[in-house]
Order: structure tokens, then C-alpha cells, then sequence
């Protein structure tokens, strides 16, 4: 119960701060696009998603047959880009929450780790054009 509560205020706290930081100028305008594998109580769940403009979309697919959509909001810092998100997945799931970060490994891939409510920790291997 004390893990749930301290995931989701590191997830406020940082939408908060992604919220009242300024945008950088020159952002990318090509997206940038990622897989994700995770997991959630035994089951495998994935996602899709990309990034452009320190905003992203994830469609996932979790447990029990459940799909979603989630909007992400990334803190773009000059080596990690943290991020947190609000989405809604069927199959009674409802709404969800999730945060991560995204690393960049080389200069053309990326590689990031994430939480979600509903589909778990994750995954993500991603491409920079």
C-alpha cells in the first residue's frame, strides 16, 4: 500500500513540474517512435507509442484483454526525458496512470523504463530520426 502511494506522488509531482516548465524551442518535430513489454500480475502486456513536441501517445494492450490509449507529458532534460501520463483502458480498467523515464543510448536509439496502473512495468526500446 506504501509503494502505491509514493509511485503515484513521484507521478503527480512530476506532472506538476512538467507542467510549469517552459518549452524548449528548437523541439523535435519528427516523431520519435518506441515499443514497450511489460507486465502485470503474470500476464504480458505491450504498447506502442511515439513522441513529438515533449508530448507522446502510448496504445497498450494489458491484461485480461484490455486496451487503452495514454497522453504523456515529457520533461525533456539534456540526457534522461522523465515523463508522466493520464490515460483510460476498456474492459473495466479505467483510468491510468504512468510515468518513466526515456535514455538516450546512442544517437539514433533510445531505451526507457515505465510504470502504468494498468499494464505494469515496462520496457522500451525506441528510434530518433
Amino acid at each position: 500500500m506504501k509503494t502505491a502511494v509514493i509511485v503515484k506522488t513521484l507521478i503527480a509531482s512530476l506532472g506538476f513540474l512538467s507542467l510549469f516548465t517552459p518549452n524548449q524551442a528548437g523541439a523535435q518535430l519528427i516523431p520519435q517512435p518506441w515499443v514497450s513489454v511489460g507486465g502485470n500480475d503474470g500476464d504480458v502486456t505491450y504498447a506502442v507509442g511515439a513522441r513529438a513536441l515533449n508530448l507522446g501517445v502510448e496504445v497498450g494492450a494489458g491484461p485480461n484483454g484490455s486496451t487503452g490509449v495514454d497522453v504523456l507529458k515529457f520533461l525533456n532534460l539534456p540526457v534522461i526525458s522523465p515523463y508522466v501520463g493520464l490515460g483510460y483502458y476498456s474492459e473495466d480498467k479505467g483510468v491510468a496512470v504512468s510515468g518513466g523515464v526515456q535514455v538516450g543510448a546512442t544517437d539514433h536509439v533510445f531505451v526507457g523504463a515505465g510504470y502504468n496502473s494498468v499494464r505494469g512495468f515496462n520496457g522500451q526500446l525506441g528510434v530518433r530520426f
